[in-house]
């Protein structure tokens, strides 16, 4: 599939979306965020994808709105514009796949919020990772509010949107903004392994366990995760898959 701000590619399970503005950093305007939603449905209803690989072309990974598309914007072509940004936030955070951000450069803005919506973040550990809307009078989006409180709780999260600051990868790994922080030349190398290790299981459990983390966040109380862990459980053994993963699983066992 063609798109005008973003490369896609699928290859052995796993989907690629680059965000394409190189000249830019791979500033947002409202056509990527179209682009991203549109790659993001494909991936979705393409039964061989079971996971979704987010990163950039270039420099960046994002730094954020483009400030330049954004100056003469009305403030309902702006609402416009947040809405489209929301909603694929809402997709990436509702995504029944596993998805992982590779944070190849900056990551600043709704950039670094689109890598917070993802389940798993590795990055360079040179990547300049941040929120710097305090300074140019704006605020954040994406659900980020909850998303990076969740990650490394409140104290820490206040300080960085408060001081509007950016850190690098080593520092993002350390206090578990990201999973892993890798040497920049391997940070591909070592997303598609974790990629790779993830799409060698079964579509539908990968597809519960997501549903059971969301929930166990707080959108249900402990008994009704525990009675959702059930029949998500159930669900899983009986599936068409279950006989041939556990034939993987039984011969991967004697090679070891």
């Amino acid at each position: 599939m063609d798109f005008e701000t973003v490369r896609y590619l699928k290859s052995e399970g796993i989907a690629t979306i680059i965000l394409n503005r190189p000249k830019v950093l791979n500033a947002m305007n409202k056509q990527l965020w179209l682009d991203l939603q549109a790659a993001l449905s494909d991936a979705r209803q393409d039964s061989g994808i079971k996971v979704v690989v987010i990163t950039g072309e270039g420099r960046a990974f994002s730094t954020g709105a483009d400030l330049k598309d954004s100056k003469n914007r009305t403030i309902e072509q702006y609402r416009d514009y947040l809405e489209a940004l929301q909603e694929v936030s809402r997709q990436i955070i509702r995504f029944d796949k596993p998805t992982i951000a590779a944070i190849n450069g900056y990551a600043l803005g709704s950039g670094y919020e689109l890598a917070l919506a993802c389940d798993i973040r590795i990055a360079a550990e040179t990547a300049s990772i941040g929120s710097p809307e305090a300074r140019v009078a704006s605020s954040i989006t994406g659900g980020a509010f909850r998303l990076i409180q969740d990650l490394i709780g409140p104290g820490k999260a206040k300080e960085l949107l408060f001081t509007a600051e950016s850190i690098d990868g080593r520092e993002a790994e350390r206090i578990g903004l990201v999973n892993k922080a890798v040497p920049a030349d391997q940070l591909m190398e070592k997303t598609y392994e974790m990629a790779g290790r993830i799409a060698q299981n079964a579509a539908f459990s990968l597809k519960m366990i997501k549903r059971g983390l969301h929930l166990a966040q707080g959108e249900i109380s402990l008994e009704g995760l525990m009675d959702f862990e059930v029949e998500g459980c159930l669900a899983c053994v009986s599936s068409s898959s279950r006989g041939e993963a556990l034939e993987r699983f039984e011969k991967r066992k004697e090679k070891e």
